[in-house]
């Protein structure tokens, strides 16, 4: 055998390899755009299918309205799932934490700028509870959130006796079902527009002055214009039915702080890190129980929002409320592209899973799907979702 055929036959796995890993790189470089035209589609079918209705004002500001709180969960689900845990019990203190509120406004008299904080609070230490036992006490996180979802549910019940606490004061109602004022509303989308063109810039300079790989500019400018459209034309929707609902208000805000702390802070690349590779991670000098344990923090708070949200978009707290939550929030994430198998993942990406779920309830039910296939269409998008994920990161693409 010629030393030129030994060669070639050398080179030709690297080869394979290398291809494989230009793929895939692709391929992660444009499953957002990838989602967008996937909730795209969703939206053209069901307005089809709905003789236009879904794509009515009211329709899309209940859409969003109901989106925010799937939406508040995947924000901090994604950083539990990057960092190489999960949580089960999200959607059992949900609703533990909206009943509480409820009781605390209904029963109590409580005003809001009281319960808000101790929900919050409760919300918080609930978080670093279900972290310290799963990394302290060692106890795996998907035994911990079992536990928690059936604990807090029974707390729940328990604390409520089982039935509905109504009507909450109208000062809270308001953050569930309260709109921005026009002028305020137009003001806010002109600042996302000029921060989103600040953060272009500054990160095309970041990468130009460590030498980094630059995207061409022109991709860059086309990402920003289509943004530019979509708010404008969200905007221009928002504003034939109320503005801004108070809800996708505070899930913008928190899109913001989520996606800073992922990727401006050093808090943010240790969890990523934590999720890669733990060990050498841990090897590092990082405390990574410590970063566990904040993530964990963070997940709780976000359910306290939730849970607040969703009982003053109901005017109640029920005892029935967030069921199925964590689905929900962990199907939003891995269609939102977070892997399995941590590490990876944006928190943007998780919301338009949100939106994905939020779209597919809502035209679902406007159609009259039965629940029964609802749960099926859920189930199988959740398992194409992963399965996709499995096929990014294998040999075979």
């Amino acid at each position: 055998m010629s030393s030129e055929t030994l060669t070639r036959s050398a080179t030709a796995p690297q080869e394979a390899v290398g291809g494989s890993q230009r793929y895939r790189q692709l391929f992660m470089r444009y499953k957002i755009l990838a989602l967008l035209i996937a909730v795209a589609w969703i939206w053209i079918f069901f307005s089809v299918m709905t003789e236009g209705a879904f794509i009515t004002p009211r329709n899309v500001s209940n859409l969003l309205r109901q989106m925010s709180i799937t939406g508040m969960l995947a924000c901090g689900m994604v950083f539990v799932i990057i960092a190489g845990e999960i949580d089960l019990s999200v959607g059992a203190l949900l609703g533990l934490l909206g009943g509480l509120a409820a009781i605390l406004d209904v029963g109590l008299g409580w005003p809001i700028w009281y319960t808000m904080p101790t929900v919050l609070l409760l919300g918080t230490a609930a978080g670093l509870f279900n972290g310290w036992l799963s990394t302290y006490g060692g106890i795996p996180s998907f035994i911990v959130g079992l536990g928690g979802m059936l604990a807090y549910r029974g707390i729940l019940l328990g604390a409520t006796g089982g039935s509905t606490i109504a009507p909450v004061s109208e000062a809270f109602v308001f953050i569930g079902q309260g709109y921005l004022p026009s002028l305020l509303g137009h003001a806010l989308a002109v600042s996302l527009f000029v921060l989103l063109v600040a953060l272009t810039v500054t990160r095309r300079r970041s990468q130009q002055r460590y030498q980094l790989a630059v995207a061409p500019i022109w991709q860059d400018v086309a990402k920003v214009v289509v943004i530019g459209v979509l708010i404008a034309g969200f905007m221009t929707m928002l504003d034939q039915y109320g503005g801004i609902p108070v809800p996708v208000l505070l899930l913008l805000v928190m899109l913001g702080v989520f996606s800073w702390i992922a990727s401006q802070t050093v808090f943010g690349r240790r969890i990523y890190a934590v999720g890669s590779n733990l060990d050498a991670t841990r090897l590092s000098g990082i405390n990574t129980d410590r970063v566990k344990l904040a993530v964990f923090g963070l997940m709780g708070l976000m359910c306290a929002f939730a849970g607040m949200i969703n009982t003053a978009r109901l005017a109640a707290g029920s005892p029935s409320a967030g069921s199925q939550g964590e689905l929900d929030a962990i199907a939003a994430c891995f269609i939102g592209g977070t892997s399995m198998r941590g590490g990876s993942g944006t928190v943007y990406g998780a919301l338009i899973g949100a939106l994905v779920m939020a779209s597919l309830d809502n035209g679902m039910s406007m159609l009259d799907v039965d629940a029964y296939w609802q749960m099926i269409v859920k189930g199988a998008i959740l398992v194409l979702a992963v399965w996709v994920d499995v096929l990014s990161r294998s040999s075979r693409l």
